[in-house]
């Protein structure tokens, strides 16, 4: 039955209702009928009007005649059919369609223009088409995928990744564009990292991986978008040294990147909105009131995917942590080019800068590897088998033998991926004004993660470093940064000296450790 239609047989039996139910004498009829139209009553369609007499005396006559269904509104016999337009020529049109699916409106319209003057307009010809069954998905040539729902039952079985414009921030003076480029966990909707950025490349993306990383571990699959800082060799190498699986986005669906979308848009409507309406805030105090907001409310409030606070789901849904040195990670995203040394100078010529080598690879030919994110002062020279041949280092060619006498022989005293390491964080910092790169990152033996996470163990926590508030994981790191020579063995006695089982007590009896064998 049509729904309007009975909202309007309903609507005619209630005024008619004392008469239908012989609640009113036959001669008394009529008298009803004058009463009711002289007042105002509200029809279905919303109007308020008086219904007319000869009207409700016909609508009295069909509920007699045929009952209820006789008050339903008769249907046009043209109903879905074009009144400015022929059938003959809706016919054309389909048949047209039918003949080659592929055809548009404007295709169709100039044959029916040539043959018959006419344009049907696009709207009206869709609809007919639409009708007749002659629409690309019901003449079984439409592409259209049919998708699934993607469903994960772990944490940190899918991790999705992208950028988002953000909000204007004030630097020296300069009112500058931020990004803001985030990793959400699939199952929990966590985000296991997210901050605001000045560029939106390659080793800003990286930056904000490798943090992610350093706190969860590594993820089982990697869904980033299609664009060109997603195919990076780098990132594909990262993820095979890590075991992690690297999916992109198809070109041309942009529904499959919905979740870390949707994510966005509640940044823009809760976190951004309040921004915009304060004064225009530092790239600093921009993602310190980021992470309050992401701390206290968006991991805190049930989320209405899941049904559920991201946070809960996280450490519900954590089996493991696949630990990932991140110094492998650091390392695949080197670039490597060929050079040939000059015979003149004996140096590479790399961006626009000159590397003094030593003089015996005079005029061959070499492969150089060298960190794209730091102000590089030093690289690495391999022969075209793969063998090392030693670093060159960054010089001034009118300095002339000068330059030369900076050259070492032998083993260098220091790491030549620490100072990388240290490179890449200064470069960073100076181009996001302040975000702390690669804090997390250090070489030493006993990474931060795993202090942390034996930590929590030692204490009962579940979900390892994320088990600590954001105070707590300062402290912790705090003490971490005391001393070089901290490791699992202290960290033991440490819990076995203490009194208390709690945090502050155990930090304390690590401290005097600390400072005993600085002794």
């Amino acid at each position: 039955m049509d729904v309007t239609n009975e909202k309007w047989a309903i609507f005619w039996c209630g005024i008619l209702r004392p008469i239908i139910f012989e609640q009113i004498e036959p001669e008394g009829v009529n008298k009803y009928l004058k009463k009711i139209a002289q007042n105002e009553v509200v029809f279905p369609d919303g109007q308020k009007k008086k219904p007319s007499l000869s009207t409700l005396r016909r609508k009295l006559k069909k509920f007699r005649q045929g009952g209820f269904n006789s008050l339903f509104r008769k249907k046009r016999c043209d109903k879905g059919k074009s009144r400015s337009v022929s059938s003959e020529i809706i016919d054309k049109a389909v048949a047209l369609k039918k003949e080659q699916p592929y055809r548009s409106d404007r295709t169709i319209n100039r044959f029916l223009q040539e043959q018959d003057s006419i344009i049907i307009p696009r709207s009206t010809l869709y609809r007919h088409l639409k009708q007749e069954g002659a629409t690309r998905l019901k003449l079984g040539v439409s592409k259209m995928k049919v998708r699934k729902r993607i469903v994960k039952e772990h944490t940190h079985d899918l991790w999705v990744g992208d950028f988002e414009e953000g909000p204007y921030v004030m630097e020296q003076n300069e009112v500058l564009p931020t990004y803001l480029c985030a990793f959400i966990d699939h199952y929990s909707r966590y985000i296991v990292d997210a901050r605001y950025y000045l560029r939106q490349n390659l080793d800003i993306l990286i930056d904000s991986w490798i943090r992610a990383l350093a706190l969860h571990g590594t993820p089982r699959i990697l869904y980033v978008d299609n664009a060109k800082v997603y195919h990076s060799h780098g990132l594909k190498i990262a993820c095979y040294k890590i075991n992690t699986r690297l999916k992109h986005r198809p070109k041309g669906e942009p529904e499959t990147g919905g979740l870390i979308e949707r994510f966005f848009q509640t940044v823009q409507n809760q976190f951004e909105s309040e921004v915009r309406s304060k004064e225009i805030l530092s790239l600093e105090d921009l993602n310190r009131k980021y992470n309050a907001w992401q701390s206290m409310a968006y991991h805190k409030d049930i989320h209405t995917e899941i049904n559920q606070q991201p946070e809960q789901a996280y450490q519900e849904g954590l089996q493991k942590i696949r630990e990932v040195e991140i110094n492998e990670v650091i390392y695949a995203f080197m670039q490597k080019v060929l050079r040939t040394v000059n015979r003149t100078y004996s140096d590479i010529q790399l961006n626009k800068k000159y590397f003094r080598v030593d003089k015996k690879f005079r005029g061959d030919r070499v492969e150089v590897r060298y960190d794209i994110f730091s102000h590089v002062e030093i690289i690495e020279v391999y022969s075209l088998r793969g063998e090392y041949l030693g670093k060159g280092y960054l010089h001034n060619r009118e300095e002339g033998e000068k330059a030369e006498s900076q050259e070492k022989s032998g083993i260098p005293e220091h790491d030549y991926l620490e100072l990388l390491v240290r490179q890449h964080k200064k470069a960073i910092d100076s181009q996001t004004k302040g975000i702390d790169y690669r804090e997390v990152v250090n070489g030493r033996p006993w990474p931060f993660h795993s202090f942390a996470n034996t930590f929590a163990s030692l204490l009962g926590r579940k979900g390892g470093i994320t088990g600590f508030t954001s105070e707590e994981l300062e402290k912790l790191k705090k003490t971490y940064n005391q001393s070089l020579s901290i490791n699992k063995e202290m960290l033991l006695e440490a819990f076995e000296l203490s009194d208390i089982k709690t945090l502050p007590y155990i930090i304390h009896e690590l401290k005097l450790l600390i400072k005993k064998k600085g002794e």
